[in-house]
């Protein structure tokens, strides 16, 4: 049976991985999470109780307990999602962006590398170290082109930056040491179970709620959008056939103005569940300042992983969006929950 330790596995995509690795591929997985604030073990409850799923809380950070899931899991592939995720967060509070997502990065990598050393020469041929990382260590695009994986890296805010380090320890421990690293950079996720302080379920909740829906500047900010479930996918074509020492973008072919999608979002609702007021919800939007170094546009260009592995993504951006507000308007008592939950 295929092992892998998966960090981060109460998070958004981390747990959308948890259940297809334990559910469609019948994988012994080990979660290790420290379950802060975006982390929900309410995520996994489909997974409970299942004897192929393990869930260790633990900080990536914590070298003795890191170690010791890696020598008594003895994991395949170990799949490395955790990370303070939010460029707002990181520009109040960039200190532990650089303990998870620098130092935690590191801790791991020291870990891995233990355990791939002990291991016999055919398992050292299979094992996977995969760096989970995005599209924002890019940097800004202008109106025009698209991120490769031959892409200079050029970090905006902290949290990239934070990402952007994450990745080149991981390919330094590649190329130094010879631990087999693939690294993963992707655009935009968005689906069921996603904190609601990112665009998309910050807008449905918000609507939900009768609240304002924040849009920054004018909305004319781009994005490039995934659906999670995709994404996922895409993970696990990474890290079972992608090449060490790699790199694979993943993205949606889905670029959509900020604003273009807040109104979108509105019109779905308007259908789907009509506010009481019988106004239309898109009267809450509500313009405000931009964040600092906020940048332009992303776009991927994910002709790599299509042509190399195989991978297809299987949701439009319309078909995705509308299960994801479906998703939302039936689970208004998971978000409560997550938002009344200590920080």
């Amino acid at each position: 049976m295929t092992r892998a330790l998966i960090t981060g596995g109460a998070g958004f995509i981390g747990s959308s991985l948890v259940r297809h690795a334990v559910l469609d591929l019948g994988w012994q997985v080990l979660n290790v999470d420290k379950l802060t604030y975006a982390g929900n073990l309410e995520n996994l409850k489909a997974v409970e109780g299942r004897n192929n799923y393990q869930f260790m809380q633990a900080d990536i950070c914590d070298r003795a307990a890191m170690q010791a899931a890696m020598d008594e899991f003895k994991p395949k592939y170990v799949i490395h999602l955790a990370a303070e995720s939010h460029v707002d967060r990181s520009i109040k509070d960039a200190a532990s962006f650089i303990q998870t997502n620098v130092v935690g990065t590191y801790t791991l990598l020291e870990c891995a590398l233990n355990h791939y050393r002990a291991l016999d020469a055919e398992a050292q041929a299979a094992f996977r170290f995969h760096m989970v990382s995005t599209d924002e260590v890019y940097g800004s695009l202008g109106a025009e082109g698209l991120f490769t994986e031959e892409t200079a890296y050029d970090p905006s805010s902290p949290y990239s930056a934070s990402k952007a380090s994450a990745d080149h320890l991981a390919r330094a421990w590649h190329r130094t040491h010879g631990l087999p690293v693939v690294v993963s950079n992707c655009s935009n996720n968005y689906g069921p179970y996603q904190y609601p302080e990112k665009l998309i379920p910050l807008m449905i909740s918000n609507a939900l709620a009768g609240k304002p829906l924040p849009v920054y500047g004018r909305g004319e900010n781009i994005r490039d959008w995934l659906y999670v479930e995709d994404h996922v996918r895409a993970l696990v074509k990474i890290v079972t056939t992608g090449k060490a020492g790699e790199t694979y973008n993943v993205g949606g072919r889905a670029e959509r103005k900020n604003i273009d999608i807040v109104r979108l979002i509105c019109s779905i609702l308007d259908e789907l569940a009509p506010a009481s007021s019988g106004k239309p919800y898109s009267e809450l939007i509500s313009f405000v300042t931009d964040r600092p170094g906020h940048d332009f546009r992303y776009a991927i260009d994910c002709t790599k992983i299509e042509r190399e592995l195989g991978w297809k993504q299987a949701e439009s951006f319309d078909s995705g969006l509308r299960k994801t507000i479906e998703w939302y308007i039936g689970n208004q008592g998971w978000c409560d929950a997550v938002r009344n939950k200590k920080r």
